[in-house]
Protein backbone atom coordinates (compact mmCIF):
# COMPACT_ATOMS: atom_id res chain seq x y z
CA UNK A 1 0.00 0.00 0.00
CA UNK A 2 1.50 3.05 -1.01
CA UNK A 3 1.02 6.82 0.88
CA UNK A 4 -1.59 8.10 -0.94
CA UNK A 5 -3.33 5.06 -0.72
CA UNK A 6 -2.73 4.82 3.03
CA UNK A 7 -4.09 8.46 3.52
CA UNK A 8 -7.13 7.52 1.32
CA UNK A 9 -7.86 4.58 3.79
CA UNK A 10 -7.52 6.74 6.60
CA UNK A 11 -9.40 9.53 5.63
CA UNK A 12 -12.62 7.34 4.75
CA UNK A 13 -11.57 5.99 8.28
CA UNK A 14 -11.72 9.03 10.28
CA UNK A 15 -15.02 10.26 8.24
CA UNK A 16 -16.97 6.53 8.81
CA UNK A 17 -16.13 6.83 12.76
CA UNK A 18 -17.56 10.30 13.13
CA UNK A 19 -20.43 9.32 11.13
CA UNK A 20 -20.90 5.94 12.83
CA UNK A 21 -21.16 8.19 15.91
CA UNK A 22 -17.90 6.40 17.43
CA UNK A 23 -16.07 10.08 18.05
CA UNK A 24 -18.46 12.85 19.85
CA UNK A 25 -18.28 16.11 20.37
CA UNK A 26 -19.53 18.03 23.61
CA UNK A 27 -19.38 17.64 27.48
CA UNK A 28 -18.72 14.01 28.87
CA UNK A 29 -17.70 12.81 32.02
CA UNK A 30 -14.92 10.37 31.88
CA UNK A 31 -14.38 7.40 33.70
CA UNK A 32 -11.96 9.35 35.84
CA UNK A 33 -14.05 11.94 36.77
CA UNK A 34 -12.44 14.52 34.32
CA UNK A 35 -15.18 16.72 32.20
CA UNK A 36 -13.87 15.38 28.58
CA UNK A 37 -15.32 17.87 25.29
CA UNK A 38 -14.54 14.55 23.16
CA UNK A 39 -16.16 11.17 24.04
CA UNK A 40 -14.42 8.09 21.74
CA UNK A 41 -16.83 5.25 21.56
CA UNK A 42 -15.80 2.47 19.30
CA UNK A 43 -17.92 -0.11 20.19
CA UNK A 44 -20.72 1.28 17.66
CA UNK A 45 -18.16 0.17 15.02
CA UNK A 46 -20.59 -3.32 15.32
CA UNK A 47 -23.37 -1.34 14.26
CA UNK A 48 -21.44 -0.65 10.71
CA UNK A 49 -20.36 -3.91 8.76
CA UNK A 50 -18.82 -1.57 5.88
CA UNK A 51 -16.82 0.05 8.46
CA UNK A 52 -16.02 -2.66 10.39
CA UNK A 53 -14.89 -4.47 7.30
CA UNK A 54 -12.55 -0.87 6.68
CA UNK A 55 -11.46 -0.78 10.48
CA UNK A 56 -9.88 -4.59 9.95
CA UNK A 57 -8.19 -4.11 6.91
CA UNK A 58 -6.81 -0.69 8.32
CA UNK A 59 -5.00 -2.76 10.84
CA UNK A 60 -3.12 -5.19 8.02
CA UNK A 61 -0.49 -2.93 7.24
CA UNK A 62 0.76 -2.36 10.13
CA UNK A 63 0.37 -6.78 11.52
CA UNK A 64 2.04 -7.41 8.15
CA UNK A 65 5.70 -5.74 9.35
CA UNK A 66 5.11 -7.86 13.10
CA UNK A 67 6.63 -11.44 13.88
CA UNK A 68 3.42 -13.60 15.48
CA UNK A 69 1.35 -16.64 15.37
CA UNK A 70 -1.49 -15.46 16.56
CA UNK A 71 -3.72 -12.89 17.16
CA UNK A 72 -5.28 -11.93 20.81
CA UNK A 73 -8.86 -9.67 21.15
CA UNK A 74 -9.00 -8.04 24.17
CA UNK A 75 -12.56 -8.49 25.67
CA UNK A 76 -15.49 -6.84 24.66
CA UNK A 77 -14.98 -3.62 22.67
CA UNK A 78 -11.98 -5.48 20.52
CA UNK A 79 -13.58 -9.21 19.80
CA UNK A 80 -15.41 -8.11 16.87
CA UNK A 81 -12.69 -5.75 15.59
CA UNK A 82 -9.63 -8.68 15.57
CA UNK A 83 -12.55 -11.16 13.97
CA UNK A 84 -12.55 -8.51 11.23
CA UNK A 85 -8.64 -8.81 11.35
CA UNK A 86 -8.11 -12.49 11.50
CA UNK A 87 -11.13 -12.65 8.47
CA UNK A 88 -9.48 -10.10 6.09
CA UNK A 89 -5.58 -11.70 7.10
CA UNK A 90 -6.27 -15.22 7.67
CA UNK A 91 -4.40 -14.72 11.05
CA UNK A 92 -5.75 -17.19 14.18
CA UNK A 93 -7.37 -15.43 16.49
CA UNK A 94 -8.09 -16.01 20.50
CA UNK A 95 -9.28 -14.01 23.76
CA UNK A 96 -8.34 -14.40 27.39
CA UNK A 97 -11.77 -13.90 29.15
CA UNK A 98 -12.51 -11.27 31.42
CA UNK A 99 -14.03 -13.84 34.18
CA UNK A 100 -12.92 -17.35 33.94
CA UNK A 101 -15.51 -19.66 33.26
CA UNK A 102 -16.86 -21.28 36.57
CA UNK A 103 -17.91 -24.91 34.24
CA UNK A 104 -16.47 -27.28 31.53
CA UNK A 105 -13.00 -26.05 30.56
CA UNK A 106 -12.87 -23.28 32.96
CA UNK A 107 -10.66 -21.88 30.36
CA UNK A 108 -9.24 -18.06 30.86
CA UNK A 109 -8.59 -18.17 26.80
CA UNK A 110 -10.44 -18.77 24.30
CA UNK A 111 -9.56 -20.38 21.36
CA UNK A 112 -6.66 -22.50 19.64
CA UNK A 113 -2.82 -21.89 21.09
CA UNK A 114 0.37 -23.18 22.01
CA UNK A 115 2.97 -22.23 24.79
CA UNK A 116 5.58 -20.51 23.41
CA UNK A 117 3.35 -19.04 20.13
CA UNK A 118 3.73 -15.13 20.06
CA UNK A 119 0.80 -13.39 19.98
CA UNK A 120 -0.18 -9.68 19.13
CA UNK A 121 -2.78 -7.79 21.19
CA UNK A 122 -5.49 -6.00 19.25
CA UNK A 123 -7.43 -3.77 21.15
CA UNK A 124 -10.04 -0.63 20.03
CA UNK A 125 -7.97 2.08 21.86
CA UNK A 126 -4.87 2.76 24.18
CA UNK A 127 -5.81 5.60 26.85
CA UNK A 128 -3.04 5.16 29.57
CA UNK A 129 -2.11 1.31 29.05
CA UNK A 130 -3.83 -0.16 32.54
CA UNK A 131 -6.20 -2.11 31.02
CA UNK A 132 -4.11 -3.95 28.47
CA UNK A 133 -1.61 -5.66 31.20
CA UNK A 134 -4.24 -7.57 32.85
CA UNK A 135 -4.71 -9.04 29.31
CA UNK A 136 -0.97 -9.26 28.92
CA UNK A 137 -0.97 -11.03 32.24
CA UNK A 138 -3.33 -13.79 31.11
CA UNK A 139 -1.76 -14.91 27.88
CA UNK A 140 2.00 -14.64 29.41
CA UNK A 141 0.33 -16.89 32.25
CA UNK A 142 -0.66 -19.37 29.65
CA UNK A 143 2.94 -19.51 28.39
CA UNK A 144 2.43 -17.14 24.90
CA UNK A 145 5.06 -14.67 23.81
CA UNK A 146 3.46 -10.53 23.55
CA UNK A 147 5.59 -8.22 22.51
CA UNK A 148 3.32 -5.44 20.83
CA UNK A 149 -0.21 -4.84 21.33
CA UNK A 150 -2.01 -2.98 18.17
CA UNK A 151 -4.70 -0.18 18.42
CA UNK A 152 -7.29 1.19 16.39
CA UNK A 153 -7.15 5.04 18.11
CA UNK A 154 -3.90 6.18 20.43
CA UNK A 155 -5.66 8.78 22.62
CA UNK A 156 -1.63 9.84 23.43
CA UNK A 157 -2.45 9.70 27.02
CA UNK A 158 0.61 7.91 28.38
CA UNK A 159 -0.44 3.86 26.79
CA UNK A 160 2.64 4.10 24.57
CA UNK A 161 5.07 4.69 26.98
CA UNK A 162 4.14 2.68 29.99
CA UNK A 163 3.71 -0.14 27.69
CA UNK A 164 7.61 0.99 26.52
CA UNK A 165 8.77 0.83 29.90
CA UNK A 166 6.85 -2.66 30.37
CA UNK A 167 8.57 -3.77 27.31
CA UNK A 168 5.69 -3.49 25.05
CA UNK A 169 5.34 -1.85 21.83
CA UNK A 170 2.23 -0.10 21.00
CA UNK A 171 1.12 0.41 16.91
CA UNK A 172 -1.76 2.30 16.34
CA UNK A 173 -3.58 2.77 13.33
CA UNK A 174 -4.50 6.16 13.87
CA UNK A 175 -3.51 8.84 16.41
CA UNK A 176 -6.26 11.32 18.39
CA UNK A 177 -3.80 14.21 16.77
CA UNK A 178 -3.99 12.72 12.81
CA UNK A 179 -7.86 12.22 13.27
CA UNK A 180 -8.51 16.04 15.11
CA UNK A 181 -6.09 17.55 11.80
CA UNK A 182 -7.87 16.22 9.30
CA UNK A 183 -11.26 16.94 10.31
CA UNK A 184 -9.79 20.90 10.40
CA UNK A 185 -8.32 20.51 7.46
CA UNK A 186 -11.75 19.26 5.98
CA UNK A 187 -14.18 21.07 7.85
CA UNK A 188 -15.74 18.00 9.01
CA UNK A 189 -15.77 18.83 12.94
CA UNK A 190 -15.93 23.02 14.11
CA UNK A 191 -12.69 24.47 14.98
CA UNK A 192 -13.77 25.58 18.11
CA UNK A 193 -14.69 22.19 18.95
CA UNK A 194 -10.74 20.99 17.88
CA UNK A 195 -9.26 23.43 19.57
CA UNK A 196 -11.28 23.27 22.77
CA UNK A 197 -10.63 19.18 22.14
CA UNK A 198 -6.49 20.23 21.94
CA UNK A 199 -6.61 22.22 24.52
CA UNK A 200 -8.26 19.33 27.06
CA UNK A 201 -5.80 16.60 25.46
CA UNK A 202 -2.32 19.06 26.59
CA UNK A 203 -4.11 18.94 30.05
CA UNK A 204 -4.63 23.12 29.95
Amino acid sequence: MNQNETEAVFSTLEDGLLEAGCIKFGEFILKSGLKSPIYIDLRQIISSPKLLEQVGAAYLPILQKLDFQRIAGLPYAAIPIATAVSLQGGYPMIYPRKEVKEYGTKAEIEGDYHAGETVVVIDDLATTGGSKFEAIEKLTGAGLVVKDVVVLVDRQSGAKESLAQAGYSLHAVLTITQMLDYWEETGKVEKGKIAQTRKFLKGE
